[in-house]
Order: structure tokens, then sequence, then C-alpha cells
């Protein structure tokens, strides 16, 4: 039917469509290059870029454009792009700053479409700056498909082509990782380091100033090249990032990214007005972006490698478990010390690999783990000791440490190992201690894909590493437990009255509109009453029941303890006279400009063994609206027990965040004394993430205390900062969001030919029981016909494709209906767009029981629709030739049907007029 839809969403589009990303073929693939600038000056930058392309081995002519020369280093020398023989896929500009805009032009018009500009001068803080990067961005835009690396740039590299089109003489050994670095000195360091290491690249881009090509692109592109494995990020900061989320989460999926982000103790971060405010750091967010788009950060240079080869070539182990195999007890105990100080396990060998072992070994031997075999261990012992350990189920991976002996053999031992990792389906890593005697086994073991380290705690903090990494991976695609959250009005009615309370005047608002904005979502808060005098007060308290608490009520206070501002425990009417006087007059010494309106009355929630916690949200200046849940009460910020995440989320993510507290086992409870009500403030969390995600308008946003006991979950207090522009210039929906929320307006019910009635909405994590209920519906035959293999059954793995929907650039349409009580999923229609929204593949599957009542006319209407909506150009999709009720759908909605590709398949196409979806 259609061919299996890649598991990282992006696809390899058509040829006859050039795409943008696709155009980046021109820059890191070019046929041809031409040098603006270059020049007889040998130490100029036009003349080292054009030494270092001839001395690299690039294969295809260098032209030379300098209207100086008429030979630059013995060959022709252009004086005008215009004049060059033939179309040239990149052209790299040297000259000054002053000429960039107009060799800009140029290039667009000679038909170039790939270009690096390493001149610098193009940053907003240098003269002039500003309004040539301008010129630059206006001569570009008149050529569609142009594509620019820099200016600013180091330059960039190919090594698989032998292309060194850059400043650094010396072209690093062909590999498999990519690495794209904001800072052009990092560039020279590493090169030198990967060449004196013989460390391997796909690419190396220095961005510069990122005025087109950004990292997101680097990274969409790079994850259909077909040397690349895994990434290499250094940056300094993201400017587009939602771009970026989209992009990482897509690579990631299959290929492990890499990152270490430069100025983590920024100290231009602004005070914020909630303690969300303060205590989410900047640093804090990139930690909580980065993890949410499965990047695996790293806290120093040296780090980078050690990681992108480990991650690259290893498997990701199962578990912490790890067993650990030497010819000497020291460095053992090393191993086993470390494993313990970065919380992983010393694997419990089985009774059958101890026997098993125990045959193979000396009598001396440890008899459990660490497995030392001896100082006097042939490379025969160790290949036994790694296969009888490697096939314990209760070991995730093996770490092999070499002691070198005088009768050690460290080259041979290091080719049993090698021999005995070939089927082996758990990561291996050696540690060979030693110098010049060591070496060559060392290096065999790396050629192998066996990561080697100096010594036993390195290899540790090597399979740790790994482990993280498959914790986080297997985190965000963990299948979400569904969470029916219905909120009583429909959301546009909820934004309408709700809209008052953003209309206040204030940009702070006040503690009951606060609560009254999180009861219209359904987040239980206590009662408050504001009491502008004496006599009142003593009434509400009356009215609500002893004790009491009362706290100064003002626009312009925000941290009222601060200020003496909160009295609890009030036990009656003298108590609330003597509090009363005493916050109005604290409030007014120490914040004398304030305007104090009184104060509010709530009743004092006594329950046993509850805990407070602190809930809010900030809006990051990169990555917008961040979600945070720590420790709560009078503590918060002594403690600065906290956890990030970016919304939306979902049961799963909203469980992990509160689970990773370091007080999660206070709130577990223990024996005698009963936990919080997990699943309530799961719901309560998901329902902010909602909130948040649903107005623009708030900009910081606390609720402290939360109070959570082991039945409910209520707001004591809360505070909202709302941003008035926002509120009075209302902005596109969702882009206060680095990630985009599930899309509600694709949800809508129909009637099928059969009077069948159907929902029909995006698809969602939670749907995964569903989708393998339908997969089993469907006949074998069906199921080939759609994925283009054959499999006895669906696997979590597969599901992650399918149902874990980036919604920027993806979309599966279900089509749900029930049945006796019980929901079920009758087809689906799956949309992957190119990064760029031009293109869609586009696929269908409908359960066998639910076939020949039009579902897969209506599905595929429905979608077409959705392309139209999202500007997509044309669609495209491929099925086998015997299909012919797919073939008439896809003829009589006007695809053109082409069968010259291969007898196996037909591959319908249609171009789109982009429509308002209704």
């Amino acid at each position: 039917m259609v061919r299996k839809m890649q598991a990282d969403a992006t696809l390899k589009t058509c040829e006859q469509f050039a795409m943008p990303i696709r155009n980046l073929d021109m820059i890191f693939a070019p046929r041809s290059v031409a040098v603006i600038g270059g020049s007889e000056r040998r130490s100029s930058a036009g003349r080292i870029v054009l030494d270092n392309l001839v001395s690299g081995g690039f294969t295809g002519p260098v032209y030379r454009v300098n209207p100086r020369y008429t030979h630059v280093g013995g060959m022709p020398c252009y004086g005008a792009i215009a004049d060059l023989p033939e179309a040239v896929d990149l052209a790299v500009i040297c000259s000054p700053a002053e000429t960039v805009p107009r060799y800009v032009g140029a290039c667009g018009e000679a038909g170039i479409r790939g270009l690096v500009i390493l001149t610098s001068g193009f940053r907003e803080a240098a003269p002039g700056g500003k309004v040539l990067k301008q010129a630059v961005l206006q001569s570009a835009a008149a050529y569609e498909g142009l594509r620019i690396v820099g200016p600013n740039s180091l330059g960039i590299m190919a090594p698989h082509l032998s292309l060194n089109a850059s400043f650094v003489s010396d072209l690093p050994p062909k590999g498999n990782i990519a690495f794209i670095s904001q800072s052009a000195a990092l560039c020279t360091a590493v090169l030198d380091w990967s060449i004196q290491e013989n460390v391997g690249f796909s690419h190396f881009v220095s961005v510069g100033n990122m005025l087109d090509v950004g990292i997101a692109d680097l990274i969409d592109y790079f994850a259909i090249d077909r040397w690349t494995r895994s990434i290499i990020l250094y940056v300094g900061s993201i400017t587009e990032p939602r771009k970026f989320m989209s992009a990482a989460r897509a690579f990631t999926r299959t290929k492990p990214i890499i990152a270490y982000k430069a100025g983590r103790f920024s100290g231009s971060a602004e005070a914020a007005a909630t303690h969300t405010g303060t205590m989410a750091g900047v640093d804090s967010v990139y930690e909580a972006a980065m993890k949410r788009a499965g990047v695996f950060r790293v806290y120093s240079v040296e780090q980078l490698f050690d990681c992108a080869k480990l991650l690259s070539q290893q498997k990701t182990p199962s578990g912490p478990r790890l067993a650990i195999i030497t010819n000497a007890g020291g460095p053992g105990v090393m191993a086993t010390d470390e494993l313990l100080d970065q919380q992983g396990s010393l694997a419990k060998l089985s009774d059958d690999t101890i026997e098993k072992l125990s045959q193979r070994l000396p009598p001396a031997w440890s008899h459990g783990n660490p497995v030392d075999v001896l100082r006097d261990a042939t490379p025969e012992r160790f290949q036994s000791s790694v296969e009888l350990v490697l096939a314990d189920r209760g070991v995730d991976g093996v770490l092999v440490v070499l002691s070198p002996y005088a009768t050690t053999d460290p080259t041979g031992t290091a080719a049993a190992v090698v021999q005995a990792a070939k089927h082996a389906s758990k990561p291996i890593l050696a540690a060979w201690m030693g110098g010049g005697k060591v070496r060559e086994g060392t290096e065999r073991l790396n050629a192998a894909g066996i990561p080697t380290y100096s010594s036993p705690e390195k290899g540790v903090r090597a399979f740790m590493n790994l482990v993280s990494y498959g914790r986080n991976r297997e985190t965000l695609y963990e299948t979400p437990r569904e969470v029916p959250i219905e909120f009583p009005l429909h959301r546009a009615k909820q934004r309408s009255l709700v809209k008052t309370y953003l209309s206040e005047g204030h940009d702070v608002l006040t503690e009951t509109t606060s609560k009254a904005f999180l009861q219209a979502h359904d987040i239980p808060v206590i009662p408050t009453h504001v009491a502008c005098s004496l006599a009142y007060a003593t009434e509400c308290a009356a009215r609500v029941g002893y004790p009491v608490a009362l706290k100064v009520f003002s626009p312009d206070i925000t941290h009222k303890t601060h200020v003496g501002g909160v009295e609890l425990n009030l036990a009656n009417r003298a108590d609330v006279a003597r509090a009363y006087d005493q916050i109005l007059k604290r409030a007014k010494e120490l914040c004398p400009d304030a305007r104090i309106d009184g104060v509010t009355v709530q009743r004092m929630l006594v329950e046993p063994n509850s805990r407070e916690l602190i809930v809010g949200a900030k809006r990051d200046p990169v990555f917008g609206s961040v979600l945070m849940v720590g420790a709560g009460g009078t503590t918060t910020e002594v403690l600065r027990d906290l956890a990030l995440e970016l919304p939306p989320l979902n049961e799963r993510l909203a469980r992990r965040m509160v689970q990773s507290l370091k007080s999660w086992p206070l709130l577990e409870g223990e024996p005698g004394r009963p936990g919080i009500n997990l699943n309530r403030l799961v719901e309560v969390l998901m329902r902010l993430s909602y909130l948040v995600a649903d107005y623009p308008e708030i900009t910081e946003l606390d609720v402290n205390p939360l109070l959570v006991t082991s039945h409910d979950v209520i707001a004591l207090d809360a505070r909202i900062v709302v941003d008035h522009h926002t509120v009075l210039h209302p902005v596109r929906p969702y882009s206060h969001l680095a990630i985009r929320p599930y899309p509600d307006e694709y949800t809508k019910r129909m009637l099928l030919k059969d009077s069948t009635s159907i929902l029909l909405r995006p698809i969602k994590p939670e749907d995964e029981p569903m989708w393998h209920r339908l997969l089993a519906s469907c006949s074998p035959q069906s199921l080939h016909m759609r994925y283009r293999y054959m499999f006895k059954a669906s696997t979590h793995e597969m599901a992650t494709r399918f149902c874990y929907i980036d919604y920027d650039r993806e979309i599966a349409i279900v089509a749900e209906a029930e049945e006796d009580g019980e929901r079920k999923l009758l087809g689906v229609c799956h949309l992957v767009a190119d990064a760029d929204h031009h293109e869609a593949e586009f696929a269908i599957l409908v359960g066998d029981p639910w076939q020949g009542i039009g579902l897969g006319s209506v599905l595929m209407d429905y979608c077409l629709g959705i392309c139209a909506d999202w500007g997509i150009r044309s669609v495209v999709a491929e099925m086998a030739p015997r299909n012919s009720r797919m073939i008439t759908m896809f003829t009589n909605r006007g695809f053109v049907m082409d069968r010259s590709q291969s007898d196996d398949v037909v591959i319908a196409r249609k171009r789109l007029s982009p429509l308002i979806l209704t």
C-alpha cells in the first residue's frame, strides 16, 4: 500500500521538488565550488580556502572569482560570477563585508543555491552590522531555495567528499559524527584533537551568525545523510526553539545527539516576580528542553567525543546492572566504587553463570562480580568469561578491565574480546590500563567499535552515560495512561469566561482573581474572602470557621512572607484582630509605596500527613512557557527541590516530574504514613499544562503552597502575572510554546454511509493499546500492503513511530467508534511532512472488519483537507500494483499514477492548492 514511514519522521523527498532542506546538498555535497575573494596573497582568507579545497582532494572544479586578478594560484580567475563558464553549486564568500550583499545577489542571479559566507562584520553590535545583515537577507530573498551558512563562519567540511571549504588546513578523518558548532575557536581545537585521536567526522560545520541555515536545518539534513550516525552540538544559545525541538525530537528517535551548552551560569538573568521565575533559571530550562528532545547533555568538551563515539557504536543497556571482568583485584574495586558512586548496580551473577565460570576459570577466581580472572589470564580465558557473563539475564552490560602484567597479552586479549562481542546484544566496554604496551590492543578494540578507556572509572562513567541516555529515551516513549480531562465548557467559551480576569488592569492578578482562573480549569482552590476592614475580616473568619489564615491583599506585593504579610493558625476573634493590624503595619513599613487593599481570609486546612508543594509556570525568553513542580511552602527557595518540563504534559511526563524530586520518598509515604494522592496531583499538573498552553497572556504563575494529601490536592495561594500587550494584541495560538500541543481543532464527528458514528481526531500516545488492537484486527495481507513488510505482532517500539507524534511536522488521524461500550480505532491515516512543509507522504490503514463502508475515503478526504490547511504543496503515496481499491481512490481524487519506478510499486502524486480547512 504505502511504504513504511521513516522512524525519524523526515522524508527523502522526490528530486523534482527542490526543497530548502534538500538544497543543503548544494553546500555539503557540491559538484563544483567558486571561491569569491580568491587572492594571490597567501595570508588572505580567500587564498587559504582555495588551498584547502585543492590540498584536501576535492575532485570537482574550483573556480576563482576576484576582479583584481586574471590568475590565482596558476589558475584562471574570473572578474565576476556571471563570467563563470558553468553553473556552480557552492560559492564560498571571503570578500570584504560591504561587498557581500552584492555578491549574494549575483550568486542568486547565476543560479547558485549554496553559499558559505566566511566574512565577519554582520553582528548587530558591530558598526553597520545590522544594515549589512538586512542587505544580505534582502538580496537572498529574491531567489527561492538559496541557502546560506554564516556569515562569520569558519567554514564547512565534508570528509567523505574530501571537501574542505574552511579556514582550517587539515581535513579530519572520515567518520559518522556530524559536528555543529557556534564557536569557531572550539572548531579548531576539536579538529586538532580529532586528527590526533583519529576520530572521524561525516560533516563539520561552523554555523557563524546563522543568518539563514540554523541548527534545526542542519539536524534535519543530517537525519537523512547516509554517513551520519550521531551529532555533536556545541551551542551558546538556541534561536529557533520550536524548530530545534521538532528537529531534535525527530533525529533522536533513532540516532543520538550529544550537546554541550556554553554559558551555564549567566549573570544576565533578570530577577523574576514569582518563586517559579526565581527558581527556573536559564540553564535549568535548557536542561529540561534538551531532555525533552532526547538530547544527551554533557558538561565538558572531553565528554562530547567519548559520548558521541559511545552512543553511535554501542547498544543501549536495558538497565544499570554492570558486570566487571578483570585480571587484577584493585582495578575491579576501583570500578565497583565508581559504579556505586554513579548510582549504578553491580550485577548479581546467577548460580548457573557462577557454575559455568568455575568450570572455565582456575579455582582461585573471585566467584562473583567483579569476575577476577587472575593475573595470568590468557586471551581465551577473557573471551570465555565475557561470553558467559553476557549470557546472564541479570547483566545489562560488561566492562572488561586489563592490567598489563608480564604474562599478559593486551593485543591478543583485545582480539578475543572483539570475537566475544560479535553477536552480543548488550553493550561491551573496555579499560586497557597502561601506555605503549596496550596501545595496539586499544586501537584494535576501538576499530571494532568497542569503546576503550585508560582507567576503570572512565569506563564505568561511559556505561552510566549509556544508562542515562537509555532511561531518558525510554521515559519519553512510555505509554501514558488515559487521564480523562474534560472541561465543563468548550475552550472557546471558557476563554470568554476568563477574559475579564486577564483584563483586570494589573500585571499581577490578585490572589482571588488568580484562584478564580485556576478554578475555571477545575484546579481545586480553597475559598478565599477579601476583607477591606477589620470588622469584615472577623466576620469572614467566623463564617469560614476557625482556625483561619490572613494574608496581605495588595497588587504590588508579590512575596507576602517577605513583608510579614502572612499570619497562620488564628484561633479566635482576638487573634484575627491582632494579625490584621500587624499585617497592615508591617506591609506599610516595608512597602510604603504599595497599595494595600486589606487582607484575605481563608480557613486553615488541618490535614494529617499532608505535604506542601509549589507548582507554577514561567515564560522563558528562549523556550517559552515552562512548567515547574517542587517542594513548597516557606522552604521553597531554601530547598530548591524542583523539576521542570515543557508543556504539553501527558500522564507519564507529569508523573516523572513528581517522582524526580529529591523529596519524592517523603511524598510516596512509608509504612504507617500514607503517601500523597499522586494520580490527583498528576491530573492537576496536566490541567495546569492545558491552562498555560491556552493562554499566552500568562507570563508567570505560582501556586504556593499547593496542599497535597492522601486523598486530594488543593491550591492555598496563587499568583498570576500577565502580559497586557498580549491581552490587547492576541498572538498566534501556541506561538509561546516550544512544542506543539495536541491539535484539538482537527477533531470532528460524522456518520459513515452505514450510519456508524465515528470521531475523527489526531492520534496521541495514550492510544497505543487501541492501536495495537487495530493492527490485530488486520489480516497479514492488509498489514503487508500498509507497512510493506511482514511482522508477527506489533511492538511498543513500532507504536512509538506512529502514536508519539510531533504535531509540527506530522499527524495521524484516527477514526474512533464505540462498540458494546468499548472504544475502538477503526482506521488511521498518517501524514508525514518534510521539514519545510512542502511535501507530505500519505498512508492509510483500515481494520479488516470496517473495510468496504467508505472509511478509507473519509480518512483520505479529511487528511487532504489538513494538507491544504498546512500549506502542503504536494502529496505522495506508494502502493502495490494489485491494490486496485486504493489506486481507484487516488485516481478519483486527481492523483497522477506513476508505474515507471518499479514493477512492485505504484506512486501516486498530487499537487495541492493551499486552502483553509473548514
